[in-house]
């Protein structure tokens, strides 16, 4: 057996025997990008205390790694299939880890944004990767096993994200959380050299370039657009990055409509099961990414938990998607793809209404029913999503449909912290203010606006300042965590509307008969068919 794996995949006449160590590199790969963002969950707190972050400085340190890794998986995606899917994973592995490096190190909060950018850059070119190559490398029939695996990797990162970042907060910086990811990092690139089979696309052609340009435009100022409108207002830069951006998708598509070799054939989006599984996609991410925005904020600034203490209370969460993946392989050949994705839609709904009886009373357990419906919900229909994405492009456009994939992720999760986020901020100040209306100076009363975290800093600053009384402070604090409970209820009222009508789109996109998808594979036509309904 070869110490390296160097032999190229397309040109095996049989699987490739290590096919599923390989896999676990994959994964690997997979975990630190989620990690990445469920680890600076549990770690904000703390950030904003050091960094002095105000609403806007934190939005920015989590969404300097959205935009990105949402603009740039279409072309990167593209450009690993040209010259190297493997050699594509390793850069953005290498470039990942030195973010990430370099996050742990700094003390300001411009300098943590660009380390976060960094990351989402090398993000943006081990998610792609991670797909294509998982595609390249294992048979027709063993893809959807393989796909459920990876995406039940998702579940393990929201889990161990949280708790391994927990653990390091009860003695160490914030800084310390940058670096779970590193010596992951490092084994995946190990791993990726001794076990991944290089792979790459033959006779692609010449790489659309001002496609790929145009869709980083398009995709990049729609996220920005998307994150600053709802939080910050719909000033001068809202407004023309959303101006931008519908030019830029304007243009994308009638490029790639006439242009010989496109980046993505938007044509494809004529395909009832690919629109309807890309639209599912980003509903899934968009309800859970903003559940858990607002939830882990109420397990630690309502509930009073630590970091580690929230990270293990968010195990259910993972435990749902991995229950849920291990049996989805199976019922979605029993029952069809349309029934298993639209079941774990209507899951989804139901756990983020769940949400909707949150209140200034509730504890830990009215948290657990949610945890579970949305890990089961994803476990259950995101893999049958994936491998039809998947499954509509050619093989020397494994890494585009891998970017697909992963933008619809990306986006539906934007959404869900810019609008829900958006929704609980508006809903959180107005019940405060109600509350505490003029007890406060007006600069105190601005800051325990702003958030939660700032009226806890303000109640913590009046219950040491000796010409105010306990009762203030305390009054301050039970204002702020009804303000906040009650938010929750609102918001999540609005997300179930949202992910509700979600799921009846979905379920009138995917048709109700055997889809049929075909694939160019290297040796001929490898046609695929996938029970929908």
């Amino acid at each position: 057996m070869p110490l390296l794996a160097s032999t190229p995949v397309d040109q095996m006449r049989t699987p490739y025997s290590r096919r599923w160590w390989a896999l676990l590199v994959l994964c690997l790969s997979l975990l630190i990008i989620v990690m990445a963002n469920t680890a600076l969950i549990v770690a904000a707190p703390d950030m904003t205390r050091d960094l002095g972050l105000d609403s806007s400085g934190l939005q920015w340190v989590i969404d300097a790694y959205t935009v990105p890794y949402a603009a740039l998986m279409l072309l990167l995606g593209a450009i690993g299939d040209k010259y190297s899917r493997r050699g594509a994973l390793v850069a953005g592995l290498v470039v990942f880890a030195a973010g990430a490096v370099t996050g742990s190190l700094v003390d300001s909060t411009g300098a943590v944004i660009t380390a976060r950018a960094v990351m989402g850059v090398g993000a943006a070119v081990i998610m792609p990767a991670t797909l294509s190559l998982l595609v390249a490398t294992f048979p027709r029939e063993e893809r959807a096993r393989a796909i459920t695996a990876w995406t039940a990797t998702s579940g393990l990162g929201v889990a161990f994200g949280p708790l391994i970042a927990g653990w390091l907060l009860e003695d160490h910086a914030w800084g310390s959380t940058f670096l779970i990811n590193v010596p992951i990092a490092l084994a995946a690139i190990v791993g990726a050299f001794v076990l991944v089979p290089p792979s790459r696309a033959r006779d692609m052609g010449r790489i659309d370039v001002v496609g790929g340009l145009l869709s980083i435009v398009a995709v990049g100022a729609l996220v920005y657009a998307i994150i600053e409108g709802p939080h910050f207002g719909w000033g001068t830069g809202p407004v023309a990055a959303a101006v931008l951006a519908g030019l830029g998708i304007v243009g994308f598509v009638l490029r790639e409509l006439r242009h010989p070799h496109p980046v993505l054939d938007v044509r494809k989006f004529r395909d009832r099961a690919f629109s309807g599984s890309t639209i599912a996609v980003l509903m899934f991410f968009l309800g859970t990414f903003g559940a858990l925005y607002y939830i882990t904020q109420h397990l630690q600034f309502v509930l009073g938990y630590s970091p580690l203490e929230t990270g293990v209370r968010m195990l259910p969460l993972a435990a749902g998607v991995c229950v849920a993946a291990a049996v989805t392989g199976r019922l979605t050949p029993l029952l069809g793809m349309r029934t298993t994705v639209v079941t774990g839609m209507a899951v989804g709904t139901v756990g983020v209404l769940f949400l909707t009886r949150i209140d200034a009373g509730s504890t830990y357990g009215d948290f657990l029913a949610p945890f579970v419906l949305l890990g089961f919900a994803v476990g259950l229909s995101v893999a049958p999503c994936t491998d039809t994405i998947m499954g509509s492009f050619p093989e020397d456009q494994l890494g585009v449909g891998g970017g697909v994939n992963d933008t619809a992720l990306e986006l539906g999760g934007s959404l869900g912290i810019a609008i829900l986020g958006s929704l609980l901020a508006t809903s959180y100040r107005d019940n405060l203010t109600d509350a505490v209306g003029t007890a406060l100076p007006p600069e105190p009363l601005d800051a325990a606006r702003d958030s939660i975290g700032g009226a806890l800093a303000v109640a913590g600053e009046l219950a040491h300042n000796p010409q105010a009384t306990p009762a203030q402070a305390q009054g301050l604090v039970s204002a702020a965590h009804a303000a906040f409970s009650d938010a929750i209820a609102t918001t999540s009222l609005v997300g179930g509307i949202i992910m509700a009508a979600g799921t009846m789109i979905v379920l009138a996109l995917l048709p109700g008969r055997k889809h049929t998808g075909t694939r160019d594979a290297a040796s001929g036509a490898d046609r695929a068919t996938t029970p929908v309904a």
